[in-house]
C-alpha cells in the first residue's frame, strides 16, 4: 500500500501530458512487459467466446428447436445470471484473490463447454432446425449455458479489469488501457465474425456494431495520447 501511495505521488509531482510512447521502456526501447501481460489478459477473456452466447443466443436456441419466446425468455435469464453472478465476484475478489477465482472460472467454463458441445453433438437430427433435443438434453444444455455465464462472470469478466488497473503502472496506465481495450474489442469482433461459419448466421448486421467499437476504443486512445 505504501508502495502504491508513493507511486501516486510521484506521478502528481511529476504530472505531464501522457504519451503512446510512454509504454517504451527509455533502457531497452522495447514495450513494457505488463503492456503484453495486459494484451494477452484482454484477448483472452473474449476468446472464452462469452459473447457468442449473448450476441447468437436466441438464434442457437432457436436452431435447437427452443421457440421465439423461449429463446428470448432465455436470453434473459443469462442476462440476469450474469449480473447476480458479477456481484459475487464484487463480494470474493479480495477474500479469494483474483488468480483463484480465474482458474476456477477457466476450469468450469471449459466443463460446462465440454457438456455442451455433448449434448448438441448427441441430438437427433430432425425438425425444422435440424436438430432435435430429446428427453432432458434441452434442460442440460440451458443449466451447463447458465453455468458456463456464472463461471465467467465471477471470474474472467471482471477480474481482468481488476488486474489490469491494478498491475499498470500510473505513469502510463492511461494509454496502456486503451491498448487493452483496444484488443479486448478486437478480440470480440474476431470471436463474433467467425462463430457464423459453423452456424450459417448472417454476419452483415453485426458488422457495422463492432466497427463502432473498434473506433469508439480507438477514440479513447487518440484522447490519451493527446
Amino acid at each position: 500500500m505504501k508502495e502504491k501511495l508513493a507511486d501516486i505521488r510521484s506521478t502528481l509531482d511529476n504530472e505531464r501530458r501522457p504519451s503512446i510512447t510512454d509504454v517504451i521502456q527509455k533502457h531497452t526501447g522495447r514495450t513494457h512487459p505488463l503492456i503484453w501481460v495486459g494484451i494477452g489478459l484482454a484477448s483472452l477473456q473474449q476468446l472464452t467466446r462469452i459473447n457468442v452466447v449473448f450476441y447468437y443466443g436466441k438464434t442457437s436456441w432457436q436452431a435447437t428447436g427452443f421457440t421465439e419466446a423461449s429463446a428470448l425468455s432465455t436470453n434473459v435469464v443469462n442476462g440476469s445470471v450474469n449480473v447476480v453472478f458479477t456481484l459475487v465476484a464484487i463480494a470474493l475478489i479480495d477474500r479469494v484473490g483474483r488468480r483463484p477465482l480465474l482458474l476456477v472460472g477457466s476450469i468450469g467454463q471449459a466443463l460446462m463447454l465440454g457438456t455442451m458441445a455433448y449434448v448438441f453433438a448427441t441430438a437427433a437430427q430432425g425438425g425444422a432446425s435440424g436438430i432435435e433435443m430429446q428427453g432432458g438434453q434441452g434442460i442440460v444444455a440451458l443449466v451447463a449455458a447458465n453455468a458456463y455465464i456464472a463461471f465467467f462472470a465471477f471470474s474472467w469478466g471482471p477480474v481482468m479489469w481488476v488486474m489490469l488497473g491494478e498491475m499498470l503502472p500510473n505513469r502510463f496506465r492511461g494509454a496502456a488501457l486503451s491498448i487493452c481495450g483496444l484488443v479486448q474489442w478486437l478480440s470480440n469482433f474476431l470471436v463474433t465474425w467467425t462463430f457464423p461459419t459453423f452456424t450459417g448466421v448472417n454476419r452483415a448486421r453485426y458488422l457495422l456494431r463492432y466497427l463502432c467499437g473498434i473506433w469508439d476504443r480507438s477514440f479513447h486512445l487518440r484522447e490519451v495520447v493527446h
